[in-house]
Formats: C-alpha cells, sequence, structure tokens
C-alpha cells in the first residue's frame, strides 16, 4: 500500500475554488515537489496534507500508523523552550518508547514475567525509531543545519526569526516522520547546509512532499512533480529538470511566447551544464542534457500569463575601480567578523559574495553602503559611482512615510503619479494592486517593490543581499535575466545557487575570518570546495587572489582554481565484436531520439491538447518517449563505462 495517496482534492476558499482534482499517490523515499506560482495554493495543500486544514471534497489515504511531520514558516507558539527541548519535542515517539522500555525494566526487576514479552515488542520498536543512540542522531541535524553546541541550551526568544525557522527544520527532520512535509525548507540555509540537507533528504527512509523555489535543491532533491495552475493539477513522474522540459514542450503545443521559450532553453541548457559539472551530479545530468536539443522552437506569441519583465538601463560609466577595501576590520560585540580584509570591484565586474550564515557578509556590503562603520581599515569608493542597495528584509521601504505601494514609489523614485503606476505595472502591481497598504505586503510584494525602486534608480554599481527571498521561480529568472544583461557592477550575496552560477564572473568568499577571491563564477568555486573536501577547507593554506586591473587571461596563473586535466592517452583497442555493440547502442539512441523528434512535431498540433483526456494521453506519449531516449544514453553510458574500466584494467 502507498504511504499517501490522494485523490481528487479540492478546497475552496472564501468560497471560491482554490484547489481542484488533485491526485497523487507516494511510496516511501518518493520525493514530491509542488510546482506553481505564489497563490496557486502549495502551502494550503501542505496544510491540507498535515491535517490542519480542511479538505473540502476528495479522498486523503494513508497507510495504518503513517507518523506526519510538517514544517513551515509559522514560529512555535512556545518561545521559554531551549533549543535541544523544542527540537526534542518532535521526537514524541522516541521520547514515548524509552519511557515504556524504563517502566518495563522495573516491572521485570519486581517478577512480572508479563512484562518480559512486552519488552521484546517495544524495544524492536525503540530500535526502529532510533535506539538508544537516537539524541545523537538529533544533534547531528542540529548541528548539520548551521547550529552549535552552545545554542542547545539557549532560550528559542533569543534567536532570530530565521534561527527559528531553521529549528523547526530540525525538529521536522528529527521525529523520523513517515511522511514529511516542507514549506521553503532552504530559507535562512547557507550554501553548506544546503548541500547538508539534500544529502539527508535523498537519504532519508520517507515520503516527502516540498515546497521550494532554489532550483538547484529541487534538482537535487525531487523525483516528481505535481503542478498547481489555475486550481488543476497535473503529476508528474519524473525529476524536476525533467518536469521543465516536458512543460516547455506543453508550452510548445499551446502556442506560448516564444521569447520565453527561447530564454528557458537557453537557461536549462547553462543550468544543466553547470550541474553535471560537480562530480557527484555528473552522471545523472549528461543524458537530460540531450533531451534539450530536441525542443522545437515555437513561432507564435500569444501572452496569457502576468509575469515579472524588467531590465537595468544603461548606467552611466564610472571610474575604473568602483571600491577598494584595504585592512577591513569588522567587529560585533563579543567577536570579530573580519579582519585584515581586501576587497575590490571594477567597472562592469559581476562579484558573488559568499560564506556562511553570520560570517559578516550583510554586515560587510552595509559598510560599503555607508549604513555602517569600518571598525578600522579604508575604504575607497571611485568617481561617478551611484550605489543601489537591495537590503535582505526591505526594512527601507517606510521611507519618507508612505503608507501605499505607489506612494513608496514616488517618494523613492522622484516620478510623478502615472510614471510610478507604469513601473509598478511591470512588477505585477497593476491597477489596485499599486494602492496596497505597505504594511500588509507579502515578503514577495516588498521584495518586488524593492527592485521597482531599484531599477528606477538608474545606479551604475547594484549591492544585492539576498535578492531571491520570498521570490517564486518565475520571479527569480526574470531577476537572472535582467541581472546578467545589467551593464555596470554588482556585488551579490545570495544562497541561490543557480543565481550565483548564472551572473558571477569572479567570487570573493569570506573564510577564516578575512575574504579570499577567486577569479571564475560559482562553478569553479564549488569544483574547488569539493575538490579541497570539508577537512581541506579548514586547514588548507590561502588561495592566490585575482590581480586587480589584470586581463582575464591573467587568472590563469592561479592553479588552484583549475581543475588540471589529464594529458589524452592512446585510444584503447576495441575488438570487433565489442566495436559492433558499441554501434548498435549508438543506432538504439538514435533511433529513440528519432521517435521522440517525430512525436514532439505530431504533438505541436493543438488537436494534441484539445480536452483533458487528449492532454493526458498526449503528456504520457511524450513522457515514455522521453524515458526511452534516456534509457538509452544509459545503457550506452553503462557500456562505454564498462568498456574504459577493462582497459584501464589491462589485457
Amino acid at each position: 500500500m502507498a504511504t499517501i495517496t490522494a485523490s481528487d482534492l479540492g478546497k475552496d476558499v472564501a468560497g471560491r475554488p482554490l484547489l481542484r482534482g488533485v491526485s497523487f499517490r507516494l511510496q516511501r523515499r518518493d520525493r514530491m515537489t509542488i510546482a506553481g506560482r505564489n497563490g496557486s495554493g502549495k502551502t494550503t495543500l501542505l496544510r491540507m496534507l498535515a491535517g490542519e486544514t480542511s479538505i473540502d471534497s476528495g479522498e486523503l489515504s494513508l497507510a495504518k500508523g503513517t507518523r506526519i511531520a510538517l514544517h513551515d514558516q509559522r514560529p512555535p507558539r512556545e518561545r521559554s523552550l531551549t533549543l535541544r527541548d523544542y527540537v526534542l519535542s518532535g521526537c514524541t515517539e522516541a521520547v514515548a518508547l524509552e519511557a515504556k522500555l524504563t517502566e518495563l525494566e522495573l516491572k521485570m526487576g519486581a517478577g512480572d514475567k508479563r512484562a518480559v514479552d512486552s519488552y521484546a515488542n517495544v524495544q524492536a520498536r525503540f530500535e526502529l525509531a532510533g535506539g538508544y543512540n537516537w539524541r545523537d542522531r538529533v544533534t547531528d541535524i542540529v548541528f548539520g543545519l548551521g547550529f552549535h553546541q552552545p545554542d542547545l541550551d539557549r532560550s528559542l526568544e533569543s534567536f532570530s526569526g530565521g534561527e527559528i525557522t531553521r529549528g523547526s527544520l530540525a525538529r521536522a527532520l528529527a521525529g523520523s516522520p513517515d511522511v514529511l512535509l516542507l514549506d521553503e525548507p532552504t530559507n535562512h540555509l547557507d550554501i553548506e547546509s544546503l548541500e547538508w540537507l539534500e544529502t539527508t533528504l535523498v537519504e532519508l527512509d520517507a515520503a516527502i512532499v516540498l515546497v521550494a523555489h532554489d532550483r538547484w535543491f529541487l534538482e537535487s532533491v525531487g523525483t516528481c512533480v505535481l503542478e498547481l495552475e489555475a486550481g488543476r493539477s497535473r503529476f508528474f513522474s519524473g525529476p524536476w529538470h525533467a518536469w521543465r522540459t516536458e512543460q516547455a514542450a506543453r508550452e510548445l503545443a499551446l502556442g506560448r511566447s516564444i521569447q520565453k521559450q527561447k530564454l528557458e532553453i537557453e537557461r536549462m541548457e547553462k543550468f544543466v551544464e553547470r550541474f553535471r559539472a560537480k562530480a557527484s551530479k555528473a552522471k545523472q545530468a549528461q543524458s537530460r542534457v540531450k533531451a534539450l536539443d530536441k525542443i522545437q522552437r515555437i513561432t507564435e506569441d500569444p501572452r496569457d500569463r502576468r509575469e515579472l519583465g524588467f531590465k537595468f538601463a544603461a548606467p552611466e560609466r564610472s571610474a575604473r575601480v568602483v571600491f577598494e577595501l584595504e585592512d577591513g576590520r569588522l567587529e560585533v560585540p563579543g567577536r570579530t567578523l573580519l579582519h585584515d580584509a581586501t576587497l575590490w570591484l571594477e567597472r562592469g565586474e559581476h562579484v558573488s559574495l559568499v560564506g556562511p550564515n553570520g560570517s559578516g557578509k550583510t554586515t560587510l556590503v552595509r559598510a560599503l553602503t555607508g549604513e555602517q562603520e569600518l571598525t578600522a581599515g579604508r575604504l575607497k569608493t571611485g568617481h561617478k559611482v551611484s550605489v543601489g542597495y537591495l537590503s535582505q528584509h526591505g526594512e527601507d521601504l517606510e521611507w519618507g512615510g508612505a503608507r501605499t505601494v505607489l506612494e513608496a514609489a514616488v517618494k523613492r523614485t522622484g516620478l510623478t503619479p502615472n510614471e510610478a503606476r507604469a513601473l509598478l505595472g511591470r512588477f505585477l502591481f497593476s491597477g489596485e494592486d499599486a494602492e496596497k497598504p505597505l504594511d500588509g505586503l507579502s515578503g514577495g510584494e516588498r521584495k518586488r517593490l524593492g527592485l521597482a525602486v531599484l531599477v528606477a534608480g538608474k545606479a551604475n554599481v547594484l549591492i544585492l543581499d539576498e535578492p531571491t527571498n520570498h521570490l517564486d521561480l518565475e520571479s527569480r529568472e526574470s531577476l537572472e535575466d535582467a541581472l546578467r544583461s545589467f551593464e555596470g557592477s554588482l556585488l551579490l550575496v545570495t544562497h541561490d545557487r543557480a543565481l550565483l552560477d548564472a551572473v558571477g564572473t569572479r567570487t570573493v568568499a569570506v573564510e577564516h575570518h578575512t575574504l579570499r577571491s577567486y577569479a571564475g563564477g560559482w562553478a569553479e568555486y564549488a569544483r574547488l570546495r569539493e575538490e579541497r573536501g570539508p577537512l581541506a577547507q579548514l586547514d588548507a593554506p590561502p588561495p592566490l587572489a585575482a590581480n586587480r586591473g589584470e586581463a582575464p587571461a591573467a587568472a590563469a596563473s592561479e592553479p588552484q582554481l583549475r581543475v588540471a586535466t589529464k594529458p589524452a592517452s592512446a585510444k584503447p583497442s576495441i575488438s570487433k565484436n565489442r566495436r559492433r555493440e558499441q554501434q548498435n547502442l549508438e543506432q538504439k539512441v538514435a533511433k529513440a531520439e528519432q521517435q521522440l523528434a517525430a512525436l514532439e512535431d505530431q504533438l505541436a498540433d493543438p488537436a494534441a491538447w484539445a480536452s483533458e483526456y487528449e492532454s493526458a494521453k498526449s503528456q504520457a506519449r511524450h513522457t515514455a518517449a522521453t524515458r526511452t531516449v534516456e534509457a538509452a544514453y544509459e545503457e550506452l553510458q553503462r557500456f562505454e563505462a564498462d568498456l574504459a574500466a577493462a582497459s584501464a584494467d589491462g589485457p
């Protein structure tokens, strides 16, 4: 029996349908990602599955004894607990079984023979719940999410909102649920914790349903996708990347935006190329990139969706060196964040600033913008430098006593009300939305308003601190496109690895309480981190920094930043039978690709999607053909790997 089965679930909100016909079935180790725009009902569906929100129609079936844990963004009601007690409160089964064993041991000591039979049964269940080491496992979870030993005995009242959210995630993981429901689990995690969470979820013996907007995370974790659109759902059995490819094929058949399709294909090609550059992901990505070549470009451009779309105007030319920090030192009460820090930013350069949570990134960018004083050091700002700053939490939106979105835009930009309305329309504040009160805005709306003000400012230097927080997937990709084309200088702080990879051309890392500069973007830096390994990262000597003012070619003198390539060896001889087998497999791949291409030609006919039945049939045919291509590639790859291994072993 499946762990969880949803059949035709429906939900109304304020008398209007929010969800209709939501159906799926999950087994243990299935990891379903819910895809859909903000407001499509993703969080509501999670709470329906958790039993916290009523189901208005349909049926939800769970296997007997199924334990469900939900992690969302709501803070805990009890704030006087320590972090340790709060996380352990999620382990109700382990606590109860441990207490039961103690009770039975006392009874057995008193000569109660019936307790002996019960003890074996309870002990077996206790072992399944983690055994006597379950507290150590819970501690490992807490540490994996970025906490440290002294944090365990701190009251929740002493933590920030982001830290409490991480504590909630630790509590959900610690309970060893059969069904784990996660709403934005990547929020407030640094990259190291994100990578730990990815590995943990993949290894978890549970069915997982999650909502997230981090593209690398979705690709690493998901095994299937539930798409929510216009109140309806569509289940796709396959990883996130395969769903995006299938979605592109459907949009092609429905005749949606040419430009959107072009950008989507280019983005996914680059994404997969970078994703497979990571050694642990290479095999996963290699077969998928082939399918992208088969997506046919659309020839019509009807627009039927509101979506974020903007770009930055060509900025005024600044001095060659925008910022130059020498011997920088930043301190907060009780500790030093940075010392002997050197940082520079040149005209037109796009630099990524990375480092663990609490390492001082936000404090540093506040110092660069003049909002905070350096403890020591010298900061020089170049001639004609105009800085546009987007803070992490958008706290500056109350500036000037503005009460509504429109008032804030007028006061922050100096535009007339009509000009401000035109600007806000590009950021999805059209009509009455422009009159929304500031204190009622969601996190995503506040971020979009901040971006609108930033675009109107025409700055030639952008400093962005976590700009993708609260943005949905489509808005993140629109921001990515705008930043890639920005002609000015950019300093970007984010944990969104897809954005780092797409935008950054140099990486500055906070390491050992100082700054180190690496030539190349996120992919090069991530490759270096993986080669070092976790222990080497702690003790590695300082790498060579990229030389200021040198041409990009000069960075090649930094051997630490490049992966050494082995000299090509002589091609091993292959027997005629093995060569023939390889040719047969290559022909099998070519045939599967031809069949997929022919099918996509057929599915370009709108009649193939004219009804719910035809759409389902077309989707199933396309999915089957895509899997046939992937299976053929995997078979060829296994053959070539065996061939290489045999050659390495010698005759």
